[in-house]
């Protein structure tokens, strides 16, 4: 029996409407979940991580509900099975016993026009010798999607019989193959456009959160920080903490203005807030408060020996062996049950610190040699 081919026909190549709303929405889920996962952990908000999470994986299961009615409709469609020829193959990988090989083939169906495919199928080992160019298997394939073709490697006696009986002549290309179709750019460019939007969406509702008001004319009262006239400074506090930051040319190591910092943290609180660290940079001061009800030992911020801190900064920049030192830090704690300041120094030459008790007094020191 010798079957005549036809012209083929060629497989789908563009995506559908469908497919590119399908992933807009996914960019757009992704993006805003990753941007929630992200700010959530910044600004610690529990809703935020939940909504993270929750939002991916509901739309996954809406996608898989979805899609639900066409996988049962392909399920149930029955494959149709026919002849075909092998033009060439190749394997395209050997390291198990089962090795995908590349196949090109002229398949034939009954009753229609022979077309070229390029298929990829999974065959054993023991089975390759079995396959060679010019030779007629049997194929099976879905009616609406001709190029899903895949070999039969049990066909039944009757199939054999044909299979053994059967010539086929090749058909010309182009093949339709089996791979998916790509991405085409313009739905590329839509997918990776809606996940910037959605994570641009998030950051855009918390921008207040995460980067402060931009207008200082719109800061809460608490964001007044100390500042002499000429001068710039912000102030932000929370239930448990409080950070000061200088603007340029000023530094909390000038005299009295440390003090005027952390007084700015406390001002209109009508209790006394214990710290449980104090961090002082050039121009950055950091207090952590001792939570309400914790057990955690504290300290009054009233305690520090204010008149002694830059007399301490510079015995550190000074005499600890760090020439020309590039950065300082003054930490206060009181987790040893006494109150303890140190003061770090860094520099080209490593760093060094010394330890002072809370009256100012050096006890310890550490240098850079």
């Amino acid at each position: 029996m010798t079957i005549t081919p036809a012209p083929p026909s060629a497989p789908p190549t563009s995506r559908t409407p469908l497919d590119l709303t399908r992933g807009i929405l996914t960019g757009a889920v992704t993006g805003s979940s990753l941007a929630a996962l992200v700010v959530g952990i910044v600004l610690e908000r529990a809703p935020l991580l939940v909504g993270g999470l929750a939002v991916p994986l509901a739309y996954g299961l809406l996608v898989l509900a979805a899609g639900a009615p066409e996988r049962a409709r392909e399920a149930n469609i029955v494959p149709r099975t026919t002849l075909a020829k092998i033009e060439s193959l190749r394997a395209t990988g050997g390291e198990t016993s089962d090795v995908p090989v590349r196949f090109d083939l002229t398949v034939a169906p009954d009753g229609g026009p022979a077309y070229r495919v390029e298929s990829t199928q999974s065959v054993n080992l023991v089975d390759l010798p079995d396959y060679k160019p010019g030779g007629i298997v049997v194929v099976q394939y879905p009616p609406h999607q001709p190029w899903a073709v895949k070999l039969v490697k049990r066909p039944t006696p009757d199939w054999e019989d044909r299979a053994t009986a059967a010539r086929i002549e090749s058909a010309s290309g182009p093949a339709l193959t089996d791979d998916p179709p790509p991405d085409g750019t313009v739905g590329g460019y839509l997918t990776l456009l809606a996940l910037l939007l959605g994570a641009a969406g998030v950051i855009f509702v918390f921008r207040a959160d995460l980067f402060g008001p931009d207008d200082p004319s719109d800061r809460p009262p608490s964001a007044a920080g100390p500042a002499d006239p000429g001068t710039s400074s912000t102030t932000i506090v929370s239930a448990a903490s409080g950070t000061v930051a200088l603007g340029p040319g000023q530094s909390l190591f000038d005299e009295g203005r440390l003090r005027l910092a952390v007084d700015s943290l406390t001002k209109g609180d009508g209790r006394k807030r214990e710290a449980l660290t104090v961090v002082v940079q050039d121009r950055l001061l950091t207090v952590v408060f001792t939570p309400a009800g914790s057990q955690a030992p504290g300290f009054d911020l009233d305690a520090l020996p204010y008149p002694r801190i830059p007399a301490l900064v510079r015995e550190a920049r000074a005499t600890l062996g760090v020439r020309s030192p590039r950065t300082w830090q003054l930490t206060a704690e009181s987790l040893s049950g006494t109150l303890t300041l140190r003061v770090g120094v860094a520099g080209a030459d490593g760093a060094a610190s010394l330890e002072a008790n809370g009256h100012g007094e050096i006890v310890r020191r550490v240098s850079a040699h």
